[in-house]
């Protein structure tokens, strides 16, 4: 597939296209899901009806999509109630506890949360780097999702990605889900089950995620943007939803929980979609093209435009299209970025402009992505940095 985001990258205002018949495979859990969530009832339901009833006009796929937002953010103004304050104290408690235990040796727990920060020292520097701003507590949280993303995604899109079959991602999905009841399967999976017992997180982003890799299983096309964005709430979306409970909202922001989760799924729809742009090339080598097929006929392009590779004028006006799209949605997330607490503030604000840049590549590269790779150079990473950091440091 199309590279997708692993990491916390903070809706969607307008409607495009139209969902896929409710009997396509990619459906069955985010909106299986929804059909269950219809029925629900307390403060997250009221506050589900009343936000429904004044947004604005999207199609099925975004509703859908909003609701998995919604449950999320209810989790978060639970928790944010009397008994929810309590419960963080004994859990912050007990983290310290946990703390002091690590500085003597906490076994094999404090070797899992090792390992993870291994990982993503490895594969994220640059995000690896921004976590060492956070918490302990937040930053073994943040190693330990980014890890399961990592592994999820490499089921398709690693090495023994030939191998793997819609079965095997059944087991692993109920993997995840004995994983959250406390029965983890190795070290990396003890991690996450600790981390999802300490903060707010719902599973529903996790599965989802599961049934984005399910589509690449068997799905190389996507006809209209509609679909698209589906795909991409899957693969991508889902990690802003999974990281926000760890990052935590900053305790004076003005923003509900709900504004804050939009942004985090706009900036995982917006990574996605650049990912998508810069990778044109190597996705049609494998056969695959993840860009929209009535865009591109509008534009006057075929499929086989794309596996010919060759920039056109009609190619350039298409992409500069697309890349105005892509930034939308980073606008969109950007507003949320200050609303997080402010030790989460700077790796989520440089991890967005970082990849922003990657759009500016592209064109800077005359909209050739099928030939040449679109990347932001170490001089401009290092320069990003420190005027992230400062503009993280102003408080909303």
């Amino acid at each position: 597939m199309a590279g997708s985001s692993a990491v916390y990258t903070p809706c969607r205002p307008h409607a495009h296209g139209r969902l896929l018949p409710s009997d396509q495979p990619q459906q069955r859990g985010l909106l299986a899901w929804r059909t269950r969530a219809r029925g629900g009832a307390g403060a997250g339901s009221r506050a589900r009806a009343s936000l429904v009833a004044t947004a604005p006009a999207r199609t099925a796929t975004e509703e859908a999509v909003y609701e998995v937002v919604l449950r999320q953010a209810a989790l978060v103004e639970d928790l944010q109630g009397k008994r929810g304050k309590e419960a963080a104290a004994a859990g912050r408690r007990r983290w310290r506890e946990e703390e002091e235990e690590a500085e003597l040796g906490w076994g094999l727990l404090g070797d899992a949360y090792d390992r993870c920060g291994e990982v993503c020292a490895e594969y994220a520097k640059t995000f690896y780097l921004g976590t060492q701003l956070m918490t302990p507590e937040r930053r073994k949280a943040v190693w330990a999702i980014y890890v399961w993303c990592r592994r999820t995604d490499e089921l398709v899109d690693g090495p023994n990605s030939s191998y793997i079959t819609p079965k095997a991602l059944d087991r692993w999905e109920k993997r995840l889900e004995d994983l959250f009841e406390g029965r983890p399967y190795d070290m990396y999976d003890a991690a996450l089950s600790d981390t999802v017992s300490k903060f707010p997180i719902d599973i529903q982003p996790f599965k989802d995620m599961v049934e984005g890799m399910r589509l690449d299983l068997w799905k190389s096309r996507y006809r209209t943007f509609d679909e698209l964005y589906l795909y991409c709430y899957y693969v991508a979306g889902t990690v802003g939803l999974m990281t926000v409970p760890v990052m935590g909202i900053a305790p004076d922001s003005k923003a509900s929980a709900e504004s804050v989760y939009n942004a985090a799924l706009a900036l995982g729809i917006a990574n996605q979609l650049t990912n998508i742009l810069r990778d044109v090339g190597e996705d049609s080598r494998r056969g695959r093209i993840y860009l929209p097929l009535d865009e591109l006929a509008q534009a006057g392009l075929t499929e086989e435009d794309i596996f010919r590779g060759k920039v056109t004028d009609k190619w350039r006006r298409f992409m500069k299209g697309q890349i105005q799209r892509a930034r939308l949605f980073f606008d969109e997330a950007e507003k949320g970025v200050m609303s997080l607490d402010s030790a989460s503030r700077w790796p989520v604000l440089a991890s967005l402009w970082l990849y922003r840049q990657i759009l500016d590549a592209i064109e800077a590269n005359d909209y050739n992505n099928f030939t040449k790779r679109a990347y932001v150079g170490k001089a401009k990473k290092f320069l990003s940095l420190p005027a992230a950091y400062a503009r993280a440091a102003i408080s909303s």
